[in-house]
């Protein structure tokens, strides 16, 4: 449904882990605590939402405080 795809990463790869940790970390601060979650349902309605805001809308102090999109463009243009 959300088209994700499974990945692997060599065992004890603590940095893998962490930034998968971190994902996570964010999406239930910034998205899950804030909402009206009484159900799987509703949350499966609201996920595409979140993660259309953490990757267009919401600046990212890792990525000086930009939007991952504006971000990538920048590297790309240089």
């Amino acid at each position: 449904m959300f088209n994700l795809k499974s990945c692997f990463t060599a065992a004890y790869s603590p940095e893998s882990n962490g930034m998968a940790e971190a994902l996570v970390k964010t999406i239930k601060r910034d998205y899950v605590y804030v909402s009206d979650c009484e159900s799987a349902e509703m949350v499966l309605s609201m996920i595409n939402g979140w993660f259309e805001d953490y990757n267009q809308v919401a600046p990212h102090s890792a990525l000086g405080m930009k939007i991952p999109i504006e971000y990538l463009l920048s590297i790309k243009n240089g």
